[in-house]
Parts: structure tokens; C-alpha cells; sequence
């Protein structure tokens, strides 16, 4: 090969795609092979690929392919947002809301402080690598999750957590682009009023997000109005690509309006699975694996080893950041301990959402003068922390206790959400009361009447007290034929006065409702629940004294409680 001169010159832009493509899946494969990410391999295609290596294509025709990684962005935008499904996450509200806040401002610190003893490190790069510093890899954690079949309140947490300190990650992002702009337009970034940054990076994000919660709008009014699939998926795709588009033209954040696009989709419509979700699961892993294997062509080696100490600082700093935000932000929201001391080592993953804001930095001419050495610096980050990041991440799952639960169990439709454990109420139809708005509520039965279902659980208690004594009541409705069992749990540590058998208060009230079809679950459930708080007083103790509903949730479903809330799938069954 001659030196600087690529090995296909003027290659046609399909040849190209099919040489990345090739490169990037047979090398992902090897990676998953190795039980690393596939990103991780596709990345190394890139390398190889790329002009430190083979240098098989010219700058201008891997330039040619930038409206798939464009795509590919708007892919990822629209999959983080919409992990942000408020229904879901009303309990862990707490725990993400010090999270969001301590890791916004614990690890940036600490990477900027790390940084700054790098000589030779301008101030506008150790301030962007501060921010990136905030995320965490979304595809690299729910392809862990699915692959170990975990479940329970950590992998909530973890999931909302990735989508959260993302959001936070574009938002200080775009607060030090646009400090950088201004250091660019002369003046140093220490004499750049704060205040004119703040203004200008909201106002940026504010027009981002408002271009996709409106697309996201127009989107689900469409749908309405159309049940054909080849026209839900023409709706998805052009929403996603005008998003992006208008977010590009208007000169804002379009990995920003992706990403509120996609949470108000997931908020907004009950079925957006089948009309955003399943457009894209088919083709996603292809586009994905050309935006990698992209991304690793545009690492220089020469410049990966001058920033060799830079991206090292980094990820040790990033690291400890990680670790030592997530622990104590659990501490402060009280979380329990298999979150707390598992939560930073399962956020070390980075891929896509930094990528994506490398790429910003390489299309914004203001950023000309670092722009090499900073795509130097977060590649081989990424690279690193695609290596050591799952391995954490894979190895904090394990120690949470959730690995193998994402199988039915004989009370699964018990989540945290569905759990509350400052019942109050001064008789059982007040309890029932609140118990049916808070099933209706977290449960999303938007075409189950309230009033209905309330009226036959109030028939049911008139024919006989479900008041059965030891703590625990367990009132029960009915749904319509076609809904799924569902139910909610309501504690009480000082207990509720209620007329019982035993005359003991009533400490858990487990509200069923049930449709006719699935009576012979509801009395198994009924009469298990019985049994055992019946007769476990150990049990009882723990369940009755919860402190949240997270620690309820990993009563019911831990390994102790296996006996009385077993799965109804064996493991051989589940992984085949």
C-alpha cells in the first residue's frame, strides 16, 4: 500500500456500506464471542478499516455516509427517551431524582479536576470530556439486561437511570458547546459570562425539546387515525427523520429532540411499542452497527497514542465519578442496599449517546483545533469502557439478585409501583377507596371503569370480610373478559383498625381484581397468601416494617419467598 493513498479510491458508496457492514458484523460477532459488546468489534472494524491501518476508503467517501450516522443518532435519541415512562417510574422517583442531580455534578467534577493536571489539555476540551463523562451506554445495558433475563427494582433503577444521566449528559453538553463557541469568538472560556452560556444552552434544548414533543404529538394523532401497519411504520419513520431534520435546520440539538421525542411517545401512548418499537427492532442492529464501525474509521491511532494519558486520566476519573455518585445518591434516597451498592459499577458502559455527541463536535467548525484529538481521546475511552464496562456492569446484576427473574411468577403483577407502604385509611371501604385508584393508576387501565370495579369489590366485602386475620386482607373485584389479573398492595406499619377475626390490625391489604377466565389464579393466589403470612411470622415482620415499596417488592420476590411466590416458567423453558 502507498503511503496515503486509500486502498479504493473513489469507491462507490454502496461498496463502501457493504465493506463497513461486512467488517462490522464479523468483527461484533467475534466481540460477543469474547463476551464483550458487539460495539466494541465494531469499532475495532473501524479501526482496521480506517487510515491508521488499512486505510481502505478516501475522508470523502466515508463522508458520503453521513446521513446514516445521522439516522442512527435519531435511533438512539428516540430508544434512551423513551426508557422515561413515568407510570413506571412513579416509586423510584426518589432514587433517580438524587441520582440525576449528584451525578450531574460528582462525576464532571471529578473528571474535570483530573484533566486539568493532563499539561497541554485546553481548558474548551477538558470542559467537554467533563460532560460526556455523565453517560452511560443505553444499548450496551438493555442488551445486558435482556441476555441475563434480570428484573426487580435495581434494573429499574439501572434502566431510568441510563435514560436520565443521558438527558442530563446533552444538556451540559450543550451548555459547554456553547461556552466553547463563545471562547472561539475570542476571550478566554474563564472571562465568558456564566449566565450568557446558561441562556444560550436552555435556549437551544428548550426549541430541541419543543421539536419533539410536538412531532411526537402530530405522530400519535396520526395513529389514531390508521391501523394499517405499512402506514404506522411510515408514520414512525418519517416522524423520527423530520425530527431530526427540523432539530438540524433550526441549528438546535437533534440528539435532543430525538430524545423528547421518544419520551413523550412512551408517555403519550399506551401502544407505542407497535408503532415506534417494532418499526426499527429489525433494522436497528444493522444501522447501529454502520454508525460504530464509522465512528472507529475516524480514529487516528497516531492521535489515540498522544492521547494516551488524557483517555486514561478519563476513564479512571470517569470511573470513581460513577462509582462514587451513584453510592452516595442512594444513600440520600435512601434506596436499599443490593441498589445502592451495585448502581456505579453497572453505569461504567459508554457507547452511542457519547459517539453521538463526538460527531456534533466533528460537524462544528468552531471546534476545528480539537476536534482530532478530542475524537482520539472519547474513542478510545469508549473502547475501554466497552471492554471493563460490561464486565462491571454483567458482575453488579449478578450481586443485585435479579439475574433470571424476568419470568413469571405466581404474584408478578406485584411491581414496585403497584406497591404503597403508607396505606392509611379508618375503614376498609376508605382502604378499597384509594387501593382501586391506585390499581387503575399504576396499572394504566384506561378502559376499566372505576366506579365498576370499585362497586364489586364493595359487593364482595358485603357478602363476607376478606379480613382474614394475621395482618392481612385481601379484598378482590372484577375485571372484564380479555384484561390480564392484576392487583396492588397497600402496608401499614402502625396498622389499620379494622373488625378482624383475630382482632390483630390489618397491616397489608392485597387488593386482586380478577376477569372470570383466570378464577382458578385468583384462588391460588388468594389461598397462598393466606398460608404463608399465615403462618411465616418471620415474614410477616419484614413485610409489615417495610420502609419503601422497593424493599417490599424485594421481600415478595426474593429468593426467600420462592416457595410461596414461585415461577410458573422453569429456567431450561425460560432460555429456550
Amino acid at each position: 500500500m502507498i503511503q496515503g493513498m486509500p486502498l479504493l479510491p473513489g469507491a462507490d458508496p454502496l461498496l463502501l456500506l457493504a465493506v463497513v457492514l461486512l467488517a462490522g458484523t464479523s468483527f461484533g460477532w467475534l466481540a460477543q464471542r469474547a463476551r464483550l459488546p458487539a460495539v466494541t468489534g465494531q469499532i475495532l472494524a473501524g479501526v482496521l478499516l480506517g487510515p491508521s491501518v488499512l486505510f481502505v476508503f478516501e475522508a470523502e467517501s466515508v463522508d458520503g455516509l453521513q446521513p446514516l450516522t445521522h439516522f442512527a443518532l435519531a435511533l438512539i435519541g428516540v430508544t434512551v427517551g423513551a426508557h422515561l415512562n413515568i407510570a413506571r417510574l412513579r416509586n423510584a422517583g426518589k432514587r433517580l431524582f438524587w441520582l440525576l442531580v449528584v451525578e450531574a455534578t460528582v462525576t464532571p467534577i471529578i473528571v474535570a479536576i483530573a484533566i486539568t493536571f493532563v499539561p497541554g489539555v485546553p481548558a474548551v476540551m477538558a470542559l467537554l470530556l467533563a460532560t460526556i463523562a455523565v453517560s452511560t451506554a443505553p444499548a450496551t445495558i438493555v442488551a445486558l439486561v435482556r441476555e441475563t433475563r434480570s428484573r426487580g427494582v435495581f434494573v429499574k433503577t439501572l434502566v431510568a437511570a441510563v435514560a436520565l444521566n443521558n438527558m442530563s449528559c446533552i444538556f451540559l453538553f450543550e451548555l459547554a458547546r456553547a461556552a466553547g463557541r463563545m471562547a472561539d469568538s475570542g476571550g478566554a472560556l474563564a472571562d465568558i459570562p456564566v449566565g450568557d452560556a446558561l441562556v444560550s444552552a436552555f435556549s437551544q434544548l428548550f426549541q430541541a425539546f419543543g421539536i419533539g414533543a410536538g412531532m411526537a404529538v402530530l405522530t400519535f394523532i396520526a395513529s389514531l387515525r390508521t391501523n394499517r401497519p405499512t402506514r404506522l411504520e411510515t408514520i414512525s419513520v418519517a416522524s423520527l427523520l423530520t425530527t431530526f431534520g427540523i432539530a438540524t435546520f433550526a441549528g438546535v440539538s437533534p440528539l435532543a429532540a430525538c430524545l423528547a421525542l421518544g419520551v413523550v411517545q412512551t408517555n403519550l401512548s399506551p401502544s407505542r411499542e407497535r408503532i415506534v418499537d417494532a418499526v426499527f427492532s429489525n433494522f436497528e442492529p444493522v444501522i447501529l452497527c454502520v454508525f460504530f464501525t464509522l465512528a472507529g474509521i475516524h480514529l487516528s491511532l497516531e492521535a489515540a497514542a498522544s492521547a494516551g494519558l488524557v483517555a486514561a486520566v478519563f476513564v479512571l476519573a470517569r470511573i470513581l465519578g460513577k462509582l462514587a455518585s451513584a453510592d452516595f445518591a442512594m444513600r440520600l434516597a435512601g434506596a436499599t442496599d443490593r441498589v445502592r451498592r451495585n448502581l456505579g459499577a453497572a453505569l461504567i458502559p459508554q457507547a452511542g449517546v457519547a459517539i453521538g455527541l463526538l460527531i456534533l463536535i466533528q460537524d462544528d467548525p468552531a471546534f476545528t483545533n480539537i476536534a482530532e484529538i478530542f475524537t482520539a481521546v472519547v474513542l478510545t475511552a469508549v473502547t475501554v469502557n466497552e471492554v471493563i464496562g460490561p464486565v462491571a456492569a454483567r458482575y453488579a446484576l449478578r450481586r443485585s439478585g435479579e439475574v433470571g427473574n424476568d419470568r413469571p411468577r405466581l404474584v408478578d403483577f406485584l411491581q414496585e409501583e403497584n406497591i404503597t407502604t403508607d396505606l392509611r385509611a379508618a375503614s376498609m371501604e376508605a382502604a378499597i377507596e384509594q387501593l382501586v385508584s391506585h390499581l387503575i393508576r399504576s396499572h394504566q387501565l384506561s378502559d376499566v371503569d372505576p366506579d365498576a370495579l370499585r362497586q364489586s369489590v364493595m359487593d364482595r366485602e358485603a357478602q363476607i370480610s376478606t379480613c382474614l386475620g394475621e395482618g392481612l386482607a385481601v379484598p378482590h373485584g372484577e375485571l372484564p373478559e380479555g384484561s390480564p389479573m392484576v392487583g396492588v398492595m397497600g402496608l401499614s406499619k402502625s396498622g389499620l383498625r379494622f373488625p378482624t377475626p383475630d382482632g390483630r390490625p390489618v397491616h397489608c391489604v392485597l387488593l386482586l381484581a380478577t376477569p372470570r377466565g383466570e378464577r382458578d389464579r385468583h384462588l391460588e393466589v388468594l389461598a397462598t397468601m393466606a398460608r404463608t403470612l399465615g403462618s411465616d411470622r418471620v415474614l410477616q415482620q419484614q413485610l409489615y416494617n417495610a420502609d419503601s415499596a422497593a424493599h417490599a417488592y424485594e421481600i415478595l420476590h426474593g429468593e426467600q419467598t420462592e416457595d410461596f411466590n414461585y415461577f410458573l416458567e422453569d429456567p431450561e423453558d425460560a432460555m429456550a
